[in-house]
């Protein structure tokens, strides 16, 4: 072969596939993204100030109670109530999602009161899971309120005053900034889209009262690209948690601040009774996105069934007719044809979630349903490709 094709030919092409592969939205494999509540595990912190037995939220899971006929209550694990900050358990979970089409965990990350909590999930559990370079990840800073009797009803009965802010202040940001770079998105298998690590935020407004303004925001969110650009990455791919569609303000907001995607925690509410009935209100909000400048990477829920934490909820809140994995599963492949349609985007998929066994979502096995949601997944996501596109669930 000439050496001055070698030379200016193979470069070229190589830079070429590689700016094809590499260009926002062009890769068709959607990541399947589900959100991991990190409670369920003992720490000094969360025993001295919500969970005394010593087994995190496991203790309010266990005494759920039926609140009306057929009522699946408590929820009982397929494999037990299992510590979520023990390695070996995450090498667990991490060959179940990896082999039924889940490729990335997106874990809930707090701050609280100047320091972490309930990081223990993610650094003993995940990141020393023997496996755990089979998995993407990526964090969500739940940056919410948590009133005292939220998550222990047993322990604060009528105490709705705070536990913790959620808002915090640029002195806290600024080490957060230092502490997600340097454990989280150094990792090779920290999620990136162009090479940017992705950084979702749950509350945008705690969000902008941690800096006081619209304004100031942008300066905070502008500091952690520059932060990240300064420990080799070309920026952060900002993504924001919303319920609903953006208001043409809130959409302007966005643009200012360079919001790169929006999703959702779940579907949101009023919480039908009916799952299908709530499926299908939030999947005819999809095309409205494409009236904003943001682009929304679809979001499929499992369920709602938050009365382990409130003794006084009832029937009515509780979505508890037609919740099936096969129900599951057709909103699946709703969310992947919208990416289908929309190739330009980032192509993630969330799901509430994977282990949210306190409010009735989680793709974990569990007596009732064993795999049938993981199956679910596999069925779209997996075994869908064969049939090119138009697997038809049954």
């Amino acid at each position: 072969m000439n050496r001055m094709f070698t030379r200016g030919f193979l470069p070229t092409l190589f830079m070429l596939l590689f700016g094809i592969l590499s260009a926002k939205g062009q890769d068709t494999t959607p990541y399947v993204a589900a959100f991991v509540w990190p409670s369920c595990h003992d720490e000094p912190r969360s025993r001295e100030a919500l969970w005394p037995e010593g087994i995190g939220e496991w203790e309010v899971i266990q005494k759920g109670t039926p609140r009306f006929e057929g009522h699946y209550q408590p929820k009982v694990p397929l494999w037990g109530y299992e510590m979520d900050n023990d390695p070996k358990v995450m090498e667990k979970w991490i060959r179940a999602a990896k082999t039924h089409g889940v490729n990335t965990f997106i874990f809930d990350w707090y701050w609280f009161d100047e320091k972490p909590f309930l990081e223990s999930c993610l650094n003993d559990g995940f990141l020393k899971a023997a496996n755990n370079r089979e998995m993407n990840f990526y964090i969500m800073w739940a940056n919410h309120d948590v009133k005292k009797n939220y998550w222990n009803v047993y322990r604060c009965p009528d105490d709705e005053s705070l536990l913790w802010e959620g808002k915090t202040d640029w002195k806290n940001f600024k080490v957060i900034v230092k502490r997600i770079i340097e454990q989280y998105f150094k990792q090779p298998n920290y999620l990136k889209i162009d090479g940017e690590p992705i950084f979702c935020i749950y509350n945008i407004n705690n969000l902008i009262k941690t800096f006081g303004s619209v304004e100031e925001t942008k300066k905070g969110l502008d500091y952690l690209r520059e932060e990240a650009r300064k420990a080799g990455f070309p920026g952060v791919h900002i993504q924001m948690i919303t319920y609903g569609v953006p208001t043409p303000e809130l959409d302007k907001q966005a643009t200012l601040w360079e919001v790169d995607s929006y999703t959702q925690y779940n579907w949101g509410g009023p919480h039908p009774e009916d799952y299908i009935h709530w499926g299908t209100n939030a999947m005819a909000r999809l095309e409205k996105w494409d009236n904003y400048k943001v682009p929304y990477c679809p979001n499929v829920s499992i369920g709602w069934d938050n009365t382990p934490r409130f003794p006084k909820v009832g029937k009515e809140d509780v979505i508890h007719y037609n919740n099936s994995p096969q129900s599951f599963a057709n909103f699946l492949l709703k969310a992947k044809e919208y990416l289908d349609n929309h190739p330009n985007q980032p192509q993630i998929i969330t799901i509430f979630a994977w282990n949210e066994w306190i409010e009735g979502a989680y793709l974990l096995p569990d007596m009732k349903d064993g795999f049938g949601y993981l199956e679910a997944i596999k069925k779209v996501m997996v075994d869908g490709k064969k049939h090119n596109h138009s697997y038809n669930i049954k």
